[in-house]
């Protein structure tokens, strides 16, 4: 990846950062327990470069898009799709699981071994889950969104682990099965 800078930006659940190439993202991260965290990350992941106190526009309304989705206006999902990333260097295997994994609207969720029979390869469950778990674009690739069996919730491997993605599956209000994932079921009606 030719990473050329990248920037941090402040969202509802706390500081993200962001890094870009002249071909798209090159990673995003999710928040660290606070700012200096999420700039020490992003300086290990690209010790190359520079923070930046500007970022281009395409840049600039990917983080706008990030900071809406992670804001959770429930009438208004955010979808991440359209933002171009820079996928050099990251395995085939991985791309064709990243690709899939940004078809899930905010909210929906799908099984690692979905997924896998998704790209036609239905033995692939940990080989998704391990791609997943390599992810340089969340949320933008939203890892958050592929649960283990039986709707369990899996691992995560952003600062938080299986909370901090609880936490994005609640923001998006998800829902797989009937009631939402955070329901309470007094409040639903039995059928």
């Amino acid at each position: 990846m030719r990473t050329q800078a990248y920037v941090l930006f402040d969202t509802p659940i706390g500081h993200c950062g962001m890094a870009w190439s002249a071909c798209g993202l090159t990673g995003v991260q999710l928040p660290e327990q606070d700012a200096a965290a999420t700039r020490a990350r992003m300086q290990r992941r690209f010790p190359r470069c520079e923070e930046s106190a500007t970022a281009p526009p395409q840049v600039q309304e990917a983080m706008a898009a990030v900071r809406a989705l992670l804001g959770g206006a429930p009438k208004t999902p955010t979808d991440l799709s359209h933002i171009v990333l820079d996928m050099d260097g990251v395995p085939p295997f991985h791309q064709r699981v990243y690709r899939q994994a940004r078809r899930l609207a905010p909210g929906e969720t799908i099984t690692y071994g979905e997924l896998a029979r998704l790209l036609g390869e239905p033995g692939a469950a940990r080989a998704v889950g391990q791609a997943l778990g390599a992810n340089p674009f969340a949320p933008v690739v939203p890892c958050h969104r592929v649960l283990a069996a039986g709707t369990r919730a899996g691992g995560f491997s952003a600062h938080g682990g299986i909370g901090a993605k609880l936490r994005l599956l609640q923001i998006e209000h998800a829902r797989f099965n009937g009631p939402g994932l955070f329901d309470d079921p007094a409040d639903t009606p039995l059928s």
